[in-house]
C-alpha cells in the first residue's frame, strides 16, 4: 500500500501547517488556560476555505476529499487540540449530516454558510442518560400542525454556544414492537425555548466550547426535518462513522506535537554531563 502523499495533498498539508503555526499555536496556551473559544481563528479558517474542505464548490466548499480534510484536522490539532476538536466537530457533525441527508433547500440555507465559513454548526445527540444508544434517548418531538415541538436535554455538545444551528435527535413515536423512532431536526440556536448553558470546565482541550442545551417546547417547521423522518438513528450512526476519521486525525496531530516537544526536551536535558538523547 502506498502511503506517500501526492503533491496536491502535500501542498494542502503544508498550507494548513503554515497557517496553524502562525495563527493557532502562538495562542494555544492562552485559549487552553482561559477556556476562551478562538472565534477569530475560525473566521480566518473560513476565509482560507478550511471549513469547506470536504464539500463541493457548489455548496461553498473547496471540493476536497476526506484525506485532505483529515490532513487539515491533523495539522490544526498539532497546533492546538481544542481548536482541532471544534474544527472537526463543526465539519463532521454540524455540516456533514446536512450534506449527506439534507434537501437541496436545506443545503443552500444551512450548508453553504457553514462550508464558506460564515457560520458554525453543532450536533445534539448525547443526553444525560444516552449517547449512541438510541434506546436511551428521552428528548421528544411532537407534531403540531406544520411544526414539531421538541423538549429534552442534551449534554457535551461541542460548539453549542457559537453554533448557528444544532442538529438535534429526538423520539417522534414508536414502532409496533415498541422500538423508538428517532428523527433528526435542524434547530436554529435563536429558537425560542432553547437554552445553552455556560461551558463545562474541562480538564483539557479547553479551547473547544462544550455545553449542555435544554429544549423546552422548541418549535421547528417540518421542513427542518433532516433526511427520512424515521431514520434518524441510522443517519446519526453514519454521521459518527465519518466523524471518527477526523477524531483519529486529531489524535495523530496531538501525538505528533507531544513527540516533537519530548524530542526537543530530550536534546536539551543533560544528565551525567551529556544529553539524554
Amino acid at each position: 500500500m502506498e502511503f506517500t502523499l501526492t503533491r496536491e495533498k502535500q501542498m494542502i498539508k503544508e498550507m494548513v501547517r503554515d497557517f496553524a503555526e502562525k495563527e493557532i499555536a502562538p495562542k494555544a496556551v492562552y485559549y487552553d488556560k482561559t477556556a476562551e473559544f478562538p472565534y477569530e481563528t475560525f473566521q480566518k479558517m473560513g476565509e482560507l476555505g478550511l471549513l469547506g474542505i470536504p464539500f463541493p464548490e457548489e455548496y461553498g466548499g473547496s471540493g476536497g476529499d476526506t484525506l485532505s480534510y483529515a490532513l487539515a484536522v491533523e495539522e490544526i490539532g498539532r497546533a492546538c487540540g481544542g481548536t482541532g476538536l471544534s474544527y472537526a466537530a463543526t465539519i463532521s457533525l454540524g455540516a456533514s449530516p446536512i450534506y449527506y441527508f439534507g434537501t437541496e433547500e436545506q443545503k443552500q440555507k444551512f450548508l453553504v454558510p457553514m462550508a464558506s465559513g460564515k457560520t458554525l454548526g453543532a450536533f445534539g445527540l448525547t443526553e444525560p442518560n444516552a449517547g449512541s444508544d438510541a434506546g436511551g434517548t428521552q428528548t421528544k418531538a411532537i407534531l403540531d400542525g406544520d411544526e414539531y415541538v421538541i423538549s429534552g436535554e442534551k449534554c457535551w455538545i461541542t460548539n453549542a454556544e457559537y453554533a448557528n444551528t444544532i442538529i438535534v435527535t429526538a423520539i417522534n413515536g414508536f414502532e409496533d414492537n415498541g422500538k423508538k423512532r428517532i428523527s433528526a431536526f435542524i434547530v436554529p440556536t435563536t429558537s425560542e425555548g432553547l437554552t445553552i448553558s455556560s461551558p463545562y470546565d474541562k480538564m483539557g482541550v479547553r479551547a473547544s466550547n462544550t455545553c449542555e442545551i435544554v429544549l423546552d417546547g422548541v418549535r421547528v417547521p417540518k421542513e427542518n426535518i433532516l433526511g427520512d423522518v424515521n431514520k434518524g438513528f441510522k443517519q446519526f450512526l453514519y454521521t459518527l462513522d465519518g466523524g471518527r476519521i477526523s477524531i483519529a486525525a486529531l489524535a495523530v496531530g496531538i501525538a505528533q506535537s507531544a513527540f516533537e516537544r519530548a524530542l526537543q526536551y530530550a536534546k536539551e536535558r543533560q544528565q551525567f554531563g551529556k544529553p539524554i538523547s
